[in-house]
């Protein structure tokens, strides 16, 4: 069975962060459920300021078309004032899904696992709220209604827009994987960052999942 990519966690060494990669304290996590086909999160270390996010879980192989289609490179969210270079994503060596590192809290990451922006399936960008440098890219994610407008630019300078359909907060313990990561076949687009509360260690025990479709 192969391994489906988790969320990003917290840890006490750098190398991870808010969202799946190096140390950080931003938030940008999102805990897949315990299962042998969920990705397990890692999470970014207790440095300073708010803790960071783990990434999804659970996603299906990419098609052969979302193989063969042009990489994202760049995201906008107009109403929120948000206009990010986009970076890759895969796993950590222990099968976690990697982050940005804290100091590119103001880069998305694109989990290469899933599909790619505009083709059929589950496209997955994460990002962190907060990083030990300060505010991150997602910061105001919570801030964002449905119906917003959402454009990934690809290596090809293409824009492809997708409309918010809906938003959640969910616990890292019970991160709704199935709903993020599952098949379908419509071309869809989640955003995944930190929220809700800390717990006593300082690490955020929420995800925010925005979710969108292409329009």
């Amino acid at each position: 069975m192969s391994r489906t990519p988790p969320f990003f966690r917290r840890t006490a060494l750098p190398v991870y962060a808010c969202l799946a990669l190096t140390a950080l304290t931003g938030c940008s996590d999102a805990s897949p459920a315990k299962s042998d086909a969920a990705p397990r999160s890692a999470e970014s270390p207790a440095t300073t300021g708010t803790p960071a996010p783990d990434p999804g879980t659970a996603s299906p192989p990419p098609s052969a078309s979302a193989k063969s289609a042009s990489p994202p490179v760049r995201v906008s969210i107009p109403s929120l004032g948000i206009n990010s270079a986009v970076m890759r994503l895969g796993l950590n060596p222990d099968g976690t899904v990697e982050v940005p590192p804290a100091d590119k809290g103001m880069t998305t990451g694109w989990y290469t696992g899933g599909s790619v922006p505009g083709q059929p399936g589950p496209a997955v960008l994460i990002g962190h709220n907060d990083t030990r440098f300060g505010r991150a890219v997602f910061h105001d994610l919570k801030k964002i209604t449905k119906g917003a407008d959402i454009s990934v630019r690809d290596d090809r300078g293409s824009e492809i827009h997708f409309e918010v359909t809906g938003r959640e907060t969910a616990s890292k313990k019970a991160f709704p994987t199935a709903r993020v990561y599952g098949q379908t076949k419509a071309r869809a687009l989640r955003l995944i960052t930190c929220d809700g509360s800390f717990d006593a260690a300082g690490h955020p025990v929420d995800n925010l999942i925005v979710y969108a479709e292409r329009k």
